[in-house]
């Protein structure tokens, strides 16, 4: 099965239609898959819901997406870096679903691994819980009950991430921070298109060093990579 494709363009080939549900990888802006991202603002796609941590910055990411306004909703954990994203929200042109974080993550991981829904604590007694069904389960000291509320697991029509290295098989191994929520995000998507810095043959990557097998990856594509950092903070060499 070819996995390696030539661009951006080609990989999303045949993938996008208007009004899809697309899970994007990213942490702040490390590991934004930003190739994927410029190809579906060129490809005009719209009404997209995306479901990612955060929705980038003005001109970086899901910002650009936002900024030619093909999102019609998000669902995020974070969204304070983006003044376009502010407007859009607080006028009611864009619809927004808070996470927050780990249940974010793991109604991805859920909607990858086939499972519907579970329960969780977090968000309980707050805003997060309203309208959402609550069920208590003996969790708590001397098995006290605890209310859980259920959270719906992810099915994204297309996941796009961002990984370091890859081997033609689509074996993923992702650095640092942007393992984060990229490998979620993969999962959970019927389709699964990456972008990564490096394509290797299959046997040189440490089989003990792969976080994300080859099976849920269908296309792959090879590029160069802005690199943003989100903030910069310095002190005077005296201080060092």
């Amino acid at each position: 099965m070819k996995k390696v494709y030539g661009s951006a363009a080609e990989a999303l080939d045949g993938l996008l239609f208007d009004g899809m549900f697309i899970a994007s990888g990213g942490f702040g802006l490390c590991g934004i898959p930003e190739l994927l991202l410029q190809a579906i603002k060129e490809a005009g796609t719209k009404d997209l819901t995306f479901a990612s941590n955060n929705a980038g910055v003005d001109d970086f990411g899901i910002g650009i997406l936002l900024q030619t306004k093909q999102v019609k909703k998000m669902i995020s954990s974070y969204v304070g870096e983006n003044a376009e994203f502010m407007r859009q929200y607080l006028s009611g042109e864009l619809e927004l679903e808070f996470n927050p974080q780990g249940t974010l993550a793991e109604r991805m991981r859920a909607g990858g691994a086939g499972i519907p829904g579970f329960y969780t604590k977090t968000g309980y007694g707050t805003q997060i819980g309203e309208g959402k069904e609550v069920k208590t389960f003996p969790t708590g000291p001397e098995g006290a009950e605890e209310h859980y509320i259920l959270e719906k697991g992810i099915f994204a029509d297309l996941s796009i991430v961002k990984a370091w290295k890859a081997d033609t098989t689509g074996n993923l191994v992702f650095n640092k921070t942007a393992r984060n929520f990229n490998p979620p995000a993969a999962m959970c998507g019927k389709v699964c298109v990456v972008e990564v810095e490096e394509i290797v043959q299959p046997g040189e990557l440490d089989p003990d060093k792969i976080h994300l097998p080859g099976v849920y990856v269908h296309r792959l594509i090879q590029g160069q990579h802005e690199k943003r950092i989100e903030k910069t903070t310095t002190r005077s060499r005296e201080n060092a």
